[in-house]
């Protein structure tokens, strides 16, 4: 206790074992505490902002007032090492390891599938084991909402969602139960019985839930909450002091004294500013044990609730206030509620406190606005006294600032009760339905005295509409002393329209979005007015069940993964064709999994931040990097000039600089590299090196720029068949329009990781790299330090996700370290931070399609001339291979007997775009398809009917010459038409549009064929080397890498066959170029087909070598053939090879075979859209893949669910913003929306295609990384389905443009609603808008 008195002892319990630190430095945040200090690495760093979830932990405390113990959920990057003082925290590896026990929440997201690259289950498994140790038998609502701060790349949630809906006890559901068929599936044949279908998982094998069996809350930290008198606490770090007061009297003492300094308590707010914006606050003040700012009390006209109060402690004070009272004293509060249910992640709401959400005054504030509108009040206290202040438009001046002073600080909020004859609202709109900031966000209040319809009273406010939350004032004086009816709001419109005005060029863009939303939020308010005046029995007029708005469907049904039995007459023993877990799940999910940053720290070992460029395009005219060494722990700054081999790198006839020296050609150019003893040290020396421009003129962002000033990356290509140019003579109709596709950042969870150590002597390293291609990776070291290749090994033990995004850039990264390595003689490890990985590696490539098409009244489409301009950004990066790629699919299903492709690499002063899952694909078919619905809807028909008029039929021959059957491409598409009962759906979707004004159902249905393997043909060959021990036990090595994908899982089960032995006595370490040399990268959905292959040629010798010893012993045992195999002196290590296919693309001819064979596919379906908001809900989605044989079902189906929202992220939601500087304003998950639990398809069914078989790839199996990604375009037009059906009750019909992402806003605009068609369109040129139009 002595220690607690000096003010600087930090006592906490992590994992039942208590941590005692005395010299708590407050820029420590749990996360690196944890990783660092602790070792505990299974708390992941994934953004560092509190966005995604990786790095979730349990925090638990005592409440000695009501004697209970909390549990919540909240993100370690955020959680200051400081605030944990008293607290018991619980990471991933104190709820179970594989030492000790597994818990029941790690098993069944292991055992579910629900672990793919494993870099965020340690994230999901702690936010669902506090739900559970909270609520043992939650509802699914309970679990989703749980899980709404978890991101995750790979596995499109669905097998995450079901391993924790196991944990359910949903109303007598008998899938719940664990019965039989669930009602759920009633449209499956009754025949088909529960056990004749194959399941992905068994529950009746899960470990039953014992809460007994939990981590007990610390005594000795109860004893001290109950005894020991609360003593100040001070730390002091290198940079910073913190001081936590625990009386009101000493915090507003304290405040007065240092009125700048800022009040934390959840760092939701004030953490990031430090982190991302490098803001230094020297004090910091924590009130966290101030008992004023957390008191509750009741008066008669409402509710005093402290400052201090957590969100979700708010919200569920409220929830327990709603049935104390009549429903009319509680308008503000249901209003407040529902608000704040959407505020963030429960993670941040767990932690984020009510007074700090009001006082950081954001522009966009969810919950300010319905403070304002119900009339409440805060609180504030400082040394001269107390008072009160309105939260009303005076309370916010301008951006992040209110009236207060600085010295005072708000100790409680007042919600008022409602009065009879007051209704009180609150409406949002977010990029992502949940864990997002807000584009418009609104509060309204209206009062009525009683038995009238006159308008006594009425608030109304916006966020998101300017710097500061503001009041429609003019628009509630245009309505109050009036009747609330048609005229008085016809009139309110056109007044609000003209109070709130955002200039074109606004931060934040979407200025004509925005402004329709504020109109949509006060019809949507008009409509819940009238049915409340129709309860009241005030006006008599029924409301139009059309007009009515319900909310979108929320609830995620059970679905359906259907797949083959394997032969009757396979051996049980053999794995291949079952749906065998990820080889690492289990440990994933325990956090043991070893990622790249996992790896211990050597002693000297040293950490490299990167300096980059802040000009697109100019000279570089000076680099000082004197400040940068002279701060503390800087070893050196590591520039072109130190690189001692090649300084650039070519590809395509191209060279791309390791590190600026002259010139900078993108906002993110690496130009040096600071190494110093830590990482915030590194951060530090990075930024303080000081770089001087000279701007270069006409930089060039977009493909229109590019192409003017004919800035191409060479070679373009052309591939033609037919003649178009007759064909287009001899059709009935001519179209032509353009497509434009933004590009697509990767997310993988795990940020671009290296380390790099010299092993000593004759200039050897060891290069641990988290990359698709590990012999790309080892050569551009060697090149980069100038000696041999066999001087360094690259290792891979796993990847957290790449998706394409780890093959080039990462290999840039890793010379730079190995330079750093190489000057300084030590260890040096790089880990980006999200935001410098955004910005620097890269994206999918942007793509604007141009395309002319000639077709016939009955719909078959004779000529098609498309042209692609592809946005490559500064290098040339693998562009050109995309656009070969773009070109090679522009038929994707259907046989157009006149087609010609252009495409083009466009050369721009935005970062280097690179290989992303599709690999132009996704772009390509894209344009192909909204073609083909103009079509359809120039000639008034289903998009569907046109599709089946030009699919491919019979034996058929692409465009290129390569001849396949499209049979299997029927099977699915007539099977997705069958599985999806579509005709059915078509007609309820119609009905429903019909019924409802402001809510539309839209559908559709688009099919895949998409080419595997590498058009280049080298890149298809493969290595492998299986050693088998005396013991027994094989050791399989092989050249691809394992990245959530399941290969080395499925190179176990090809083991596993091929030497008949169990999977479990066959293990993979890793991927190395010392045990597999010249190995191609893992990438194009042909890892599991080469290198199994390569896998399979090795067993095969070493069961051929085994095979006189199993005939002299033919009872005998694997282990004994091992043993007398040795004895014999019969080699047990063998390399396994396979050439792979001979393909060519010979574009002069513009003919060739560049691919092994086709993936074929189908997708339906079906979204309901918000026209008034542009919201929508994916409500079915239903997908039939022909992926031949498939090795393993659970990593296929996996695939196949991860690509799908993936690819509704690209096409629906994701989108990269730039300034127009050049510079990428998306550089985290608070700015980029990837999909997220709240956007799965409320009902998802997988079906692989039975009885399919493919000659050409092991087992009979197909490739299926990749195919699926383009299937997510099948919401993207649902969604533009739904806005047709819109309208055309605007009288609008015909082909209409949308462009991906079909976010809210272009869904909403292109509704064309009378609220939309109110705002002024800016006219283009007129103004400089806020972001780039790339």
């Amino acid at each position: 206790m002595s220690a607690e008195k000096e003010g600087g002892t930090l006592c906490f319990f992590i994992n039942g074992k208590k941590v005692t630190v005395s010299h708590a430095d407050p820029e420590t945040t749990l996360l690196s505490f944890l990783r660092e200090e602790l070792r505990l690495t299974g708390t992941k760093y994934g953004c560092g902002g509190g966005g995604c979830g990786a790095c979730t932990v349990m925090v638990s405390h005592y409440r000695p007032a009501t004697k209970t113990i909390t549990h919540y959920s909240a993100n370690a990057c955020l959680l200051p090492l400081c605030q944990l003082h008293g607290a018991a925290v619980t990471t991933v590896e104190g709820v179970g390891s594989t030492r000790t026990r597994i818990h029941p929440v790690q098993e069944r997201i292991a055992k579910a599938h629900g672990s793919q690259c494993g870099f965020c289950s340690p994230g999901m498994v702690m936010s669902v084991y506090t739900l559970l140790r909270n609520r043992p038998q939650p509802a699914m609502d309970d679990i989703t909402h749980a899980l709404q701060g978890n991101l995750c790349r790979c596995t499109g949630y669905r097998p995450i969602i079901d391993g924790c809906r196991t944990f359910c006890q949903e109303a007598d559901c008998c899938q719940a139960n664990g019965a039989g068929d669930c009602c759920l599936n009633g449209e499956e044949t009754l025949e088909e019985t529960q056990h004749e279908k194959p399941e992905l998982f068994d529950k009746r094998e899960f470990l039953p839930l014992d809460p007994t069996q939990e981590l007990i809350f610390p005594p000795e930290l109860i004893l001290r909450a109950e005894t020991a008198p609360p003593q100040t606490l001070t730390f002091r770090g290198e940079r910073m002091m913190w001081v936590s007061p625990t009386s009101l009297e000493e915090l507003v003492q304290l405040k007065a004294r240092n009125p700048e300094a800022p009040l934390v308590i959840g760092n939701t707010n004030i953490g990031p500013d430090i982190k991302f914006k490098g803001i230094l606050h020297p004090l910091i003040i924590s009130p966290t044990r101030v008992l004023d700012l957390f008191e509750v009390t009741q008066t008669p006209h409402g509710v005093w609730v402290g400052a201090g109060c957590s969100l979700t402690e708010v919200c569920s004070l409220l929830e327990k206030l709603l049935p104390q009272f009549p429903e009319e004293k509680t308008e503000v509060f249901r209003a407040l509620s529902q608000q704040l249910g959407k505020v963030g992640s429960l993670q941040i709401r767990n932690v984020a406190s009510l007074g700090g959400n009001i006082m950081i005054a954001y522009p966009n504030s969810d919950l300010n606005p319905v403070l304002a509108a119900g009339n409440c009040k805060v609180s504030v206290i400082s040394n001269g006294g107390r008072r009160e202040v309105p939260l009303n438009q005076d309370f916010f001046v301008s951006f992040g600032k209110t009236i207060l002073k600085p010295e005072e600080i708000v100790v409680s909020v007042f919600i008022p009760f409602s009065r009879k004859g007051e209704l009180v609202r609150a409406y949002r709109q977010a990029p992502r339905k949940e864990s997002s900031f807000c584009t418009v966000t609104s509060g309204m209040r209206v009062f009525f005295s009683q038995g009238s319809s006159v308008v006594q009273d009425l608030s109304i406010y916006y966020g998101g509409m300017g710097p500061t939350t503001v009041s429609a004032t003019q628009t509630c004086t245009a309505i109050v002393t009036r009747p609330w009816d048609d005229e008085t709001l016809q009139r309110a419109y056109d007044v609000l329209l003209d109070e709130l005005v955002l200039p074109p060029s606004a931060p934040g863009g979407k200025v004509e979005f925005r402004r329709s939303l504020t109109l949509s939020f006060l019809f949507k308010f008009n409509l819940e007015v009238l049915q409340k005046l129709r309860e009241m029995n005030v006006i008599t007029e029924e409301l139009l069940e059309t007009m009515q708005i319900q909310p979108l469907p929320r609830e995620i049904q059970p679905g359906l993964q259907v797949f083959q039995h394997v032969p009757k007459d396979q051996r049980d023993q053999d794995p291949v064709g079952r749906p065998i877990m990820h080889r690492s799940a289990i440990s994933q999910a325990t956090g043991e999994a070893v990622y790249c940053d996992d790896i211990p720290r050597t002693d000297g070992e040293l950490f490299l931040a990167l300096v980059t460029s802040s000009r697109a395009h100019a000279k570089i005219t000076g680099l000082d990097v004197s400040q940068a060494l002279r701060l503390p722990g800087v070893v050196d700054v590591i520039t072109a000039k130190d690189v001692p081999g090649q300084k650039v790198r070519k590809m395509f006839g191209y060279e791309e600089v390791l590190l600026a020296e002259a010139e900078v050609s993108c906002v993110g150019q690496m130009i040096c590299a600071v190494v110093a003893d830590t990482r915030a040290h590194a951060k530090r020396g990075a930024a303080a090196v000081k770089i001087g421009y000279e701007d270069l003129p006409e930089p060039l962002f977009t493909v229109e720029e590019a192409s003017e000033k004919s800035s191409f990356f060479e070679p373009r290509r052309m591939i033609e068949k037919g003649n178009v140019a007759e064909a287009f003579k001899t059709v009935d109709h001519v179209h032509q329009g353009e497509f434009r596709m933004g590009g697509q950042e990767h997310f993988y969870m795990e940020t671009q990781s290296m380390l790099v150590v010299p092993v000593g002597e004759e200039t050897e390293f060891n290069a641990y790299v988290s990359t698709q291609w590990p012999t790309g990776t080892q050569d551009a070291i060697a090149e980069a330090l100038g000696i041999p290749s066999n001087r360094v090994t690259c290792h891979v033990k796993r990847i957290g996700g790449a998706f394409g995004g780890k093959v080039v850039k990462t290999a840039t990264l890793a010379c730079i370290t190995a330079v750093a390595a190489w000057k300084t003689n030590c260890a040096v490890r790089c880990v980006l931070e999200r935001g410098e990985d955004m910005l620097i590696s890269g994206a999918r490539h942007p793509v604007l399609g141009k395309y002319k098409v000639g077709f016939m009244n009955d719909g078959r489409i004779m000529a098609a001339d498309m042209q692609y301009y592809t946005n490559a950004g500064n290098t040339v990066d693998e562009s050109p291979l995309v656009v070969d790629k773009i070109l090679l699919h522009i038929d994707n299903a259907y046989n157009i007997p006149n087609l010609r492709g252009r495409g083009a690499a466009c050369r721009t002063n935005l970062p280097s775009n690179t290989a992303f899952r599709g690999f132009g694909v996704p772009q390509s078919i894209m344009v192909l398809e909204n073609m083909l619905n103009d079509v359809a809807m120039v000639l008034g028909r289903p998009a569907d009917q046109i599709r089946e008029i030009n699919m491919y039929q019979g034996p058929s021959v692409t465009h290129y010459g390569l001849e396949f059957s499209p049979e299997n491409l029927w099977r699915c598409w007539d099977q997705c038409k069958e599985k999806s009962d579509y005709a059915a759906r078509r007609r309820a979707a119609d009905r429903f549009n019909q019924d409802n004004c402001w809510k539309k159902r839209g559908l559709a249905i688009v099919p895949i064929k998409y080419g595997i393997a590498f058009a280049e043909s080298f890149l298809n060959q493969a290595a492998a080397l299986v050693h088998v021990y005396k013991d027994g036990s094989v050791l399989v090595s092989h050249g691809g890498t394992e990245m959530g994908q399941g290969l080395h899982t499925k190179m176990q089960q090809v083991a596993s066959r091929e030497l008949g032995i169990p999977p479990s006595k066959i293990y993979i370490s890793e991927t190395s170029t010392n045990t597999v040399p010249n190995t191609c990268p893992s990438a194009a959905s042909y890892g599991t087909d080469a290198n199994g292959m390569a896998v399979r040629n090795a067993c095969q010798t070493l069961y051929q070598r085994l095979e006189p010893i199993r005939q002299k012993n033919p009872k005998g045992s694997w282990e004994s053939w091992v043993k007398a195999a040795f004895l014999d002196k019969i080699s047990l290590s063998a390399t396994g090879f396979y050439r792979g296919p001979d393909l060519y693309m010979d574009w002069d001819k513009m003919a060739g075979r560049p691919y092994a064979y086709f993936t074929f596919g189908a997708c339906f379906c079906e979204v309901e859209l918000d026209c008034l908001t542009g919201d929508y809900r994916a409500v079915r989605t239903d997908i039939v893949m022909d992926i031949g044989r498939s090795v393993n079902p659970s990593m296929d189906i996996g695939q196949i669910e991860g690509a799908f929202l993936q690819g509704l992220g690209l096409y629906t939601l994701e989108e990269l913003k730039f300034s127009p500087s050049g510079l990428l304003y998306t550089r985290g998950p608070s700015q980029y929306k990837i999909p997220a639990v709240c956007d799965v398809p409320l009902r998802f069914n997988v079906y692989l295609l039975p009885d399919s078989h493919n000659p050409h790839a092991i087992y009979s199996s197909k490739g299926i990384g990749e195919p699926s990604l383009f299937l997510g375009s099948s919401v993207f037009f649902a969604i533009k389905d739904a806005v047709a059906a819109a309208r055309s009750e605007s009288g609008l019909v015909g082909p209409f443009p949308l462009d991906s992402p079909a976010t809210p806003e272009r869904a909403c605009l292109a509704c064309a609603s009378p609220f939309t068609q109110k705002i002024p369109a800016s006219t283009p040129g007129s103004f400089k808008p806020w972001a780039l139009n790339i």
